[in-house]
C-alpha cells in the first residue's frame, strides 16, 4: 500500500478519540478544492513512508492513542487495504475510514470483514452534479451503492460535504438531503482556501454566511438526524 505520510496525533479527525491519521497516496477524484493536492498522484515523484514503518510507530502509541484515522487520497484504490487494516487493528487500534465512495466493492468488503469501526463518506455533490464537482467522469450508480452499504453497515459513521459557495447552491442541498435521506451524521464543511487544486479557487473560492449555514441546516433536518458544520 501506498502511503504518503502520517500525522501522529489528532483530537479532532476520528469523533471522541485519540487517533493518528494515516494519508493514503493516490486519488481517482480531481476536486478542485482538494486541500491534499500532493496525495493525488502514484508517481516517481510521490514521497512515500513504508508500512513497516508505520506500523512500527503505531506500536509505540499502544495505550496512548484510541485510534488510527486512514484517509487519503483514496484509501480504497488500494487492493491491500484490507491487510494493512487488519495489521494495525492486531495492535489493538480502532480504524476509521475516509472515503469518497467510488469503490463500492472494498468497501462492502470492509465491512463484512469488521475491518472497520467508523465510516465518513464524502457527498461531493448531488448526484446529477458529481462528475462536474469530482473533476472526473464518475458512475454515478458506485456512490449510491456506497451510500446504500453505509446507510445499513451498522457501524457508526458520517456524511461530509465540503461547501464552496460557487459550486453548490440552496437546492442541491435539498437533492443531497433526499439522496442521504435517514442518515444519521451529516456535516458540512467550510471551504477553506489555503491549499488546492485548483488555485483559481484560492482567490474565488468563498463561504455561505452564518444565517446562510444555518438556513442550508434547517432544510437538511428535514431528511437527516443531525446536521454540523464545521
Amino acid at each position: 500500500m501506498l502511503i504518503g505520510g502520517i500525522q501522529k496525533t489528532s483530537l479532532l479527525d476520528y469523533p471522541g478519540k485519540i487517533s493518528a491519521i494515516i494519508f493514503t497516496q493516490g486519488c481517482n477524484f480531481r476536486c478542485p478544492y482538494c486541500h491534499n493536492p500532493e496525495l493525488l498522484k502514484t508517481g516517481e515523484n510521490a514521497s512515500l513512508v513504508s508500512v513497516s514503518s508505520v506500523l512500527d510507530f503505531l506500536k509505540t502509541r499502544i495505550g496512548k492513542l484510541d485510534g488510527v484515522v486512514i484517509t487519503g487520497g483514496e484509501p480504497c484504490l488500494h487492493k491491500d487495504l484490507p491487510e494493512f487494516i487488519k495489521a494495525v487493528k492486531q495492535l489493538g487500534f480502532l480504524v476509521k475510514l475516509d472515503t469518497n465512495g467510488s469503490f463500492p466493492g472494498m468497501l462492502e468488503n470492509l465491512i463484512n470483514e469488521n475491518l472497520i469501526d467508523y465510516i465518513a463518506m464524502d457527498i461531493k455533490a448531488p448526484f446529477e452534479k458529481y462528475s462536474s464537482i469530482a473533476g472526473c467522469d464518475i458512475d454515478i450508480e458506485k456512490i449510491k451503492r456506497s451510500v446504500h452499504l453505509v446507510l445499513e453497515s451498522g457501524i457508526d459513521y458520517e456524511f461530509r460535504t465540503t461547501v464552496v459557495k460557487s459550486m453548490l447552491a440552496y437546492d442541491d442541498f435539498e437533492k443531497i438531503g433526499n439522496e442521504i435521506h435517514g442518515a444519521k451524521h451529516y456535516y458540512l464543511q467550510k471551504f477553506v482556501p489555503t491549499k488546492t487544486l485548483d488555485t483559481k479557487l484560492l482567490r474565488a473560492g468563498e463561504n455561505y454566511s452564518e444565517a446562510e449555514f444555518l438556513k442550508i441546516c434547517e432544510q437538511l433536518r428535514l431528511h437527516i438526524n443531525f446536521v454540523g458544520v464545521r
